[in-house]
């Protein structure tokens, strides 16, 4: 018996990194995955290494553009017939990130992409999880979400204290509607987004922080308990990174 056994999940972000590591995990506790990311060949090529079959669909998917969040939720619902679980996901960040650097356009594709995509994916599956009284939101944040480091610069830290925040009020206003939210607060991970790091992340770094793993089993921990329990809040941090 699989943790996710009959369920079924929308991964955001599901061609790679965190994302892809949750799609694989959650199809091994014997749930049907849709995964959705921007592009088709690595969505295609995720889908591929699964070899999940049937139990595995790709949607491609801008979370910055309301009317295919929609679009995303409906086709997973089709395919499945429902939407247990949505895991916000998608997520990006640039190298020029100090408030120096950033200009009115890289903040508003940063806010876009961390934020408003998770606005617009929870919203379009709400009404569903509403009408059987049961859903599990779970938005993969940061600790950058929590702790304003100029490390992740000031785009990304905004955007994640709102997803943080959007989070909290929406499980606190649906606490008796039967759906439960969870944000998850990673600290330092070895995912693609490195490759947007002002200075380059060395070997020796990679080998001591999170991997896309670590965080996968924390997203199907809070997505895997009964409907009594709801966990706010969960942090997940390497063991060698400093939270204060």
């Amino acid at each position: 018996m699989g943790k996710l056994d009959g369920k079924v999940a929308v991964v955001t972000g599901g061609g790679s990194g965190v994302g892809k590591a949750v799609a694989f995990l959650f199809l091994k506790e014997g749930a049907r995955v849709v995964i959705a990311g921007r592009d088709p060949a690595k969505l295609a090529a995720t889908a591929a290494e699964a070899k999940a079959g049937a139990n595995l669909k790709t949607v491609t998917t801008d979370v910055t553009n309301p009317a295919q969040c929609q679009t995303l939720v409906q086709s997973a619902t089709e395919a499945f017939g429902r939407v247990d679980v949505l895991v916000n996901n998608a997520g990006t960040n640039l190298k020029a990130r100090t408030i120096r650097e950033l200009t009115p356009e890289s903040w508003d594709m940063m806010i876009r992409t961390n934020l408003d995509g998770a606005f617009y994916c929870t919203k379009a599956v709400l009404p569903q999880m509403f009408d059987r009284k049961d859903g599990v939101i779970v938005n993969v944040v940061s600790v950058a979400g929590k702790r304003a480091n100029p490390l992740g610069g000031a785009a990304y830290v905004a955007a994640k204290f709102g997803m943080g925040g959007l989070g909290l009020v929406l499980s606190n206003e649906e606490k008796d509607s039967g759906v439960r939210v969870s944000n998850v607060y990673p600290g330092e991970i070895d995912t693609p987004i490195l490759e947007h790091r002002p200075r380059p992340v060395t070997e020796e770094q990679r080998a001591v922080i999170l991997k896309p793993e670590d965080v996968a089993e924390a997203v199907l921990f809070v997505a895997s308990l009964p409907p009594r329990v709801s966990i706010p809040e969960l942090v997940i941090k390497p063991t060698a990174q400093m939270y204060w």
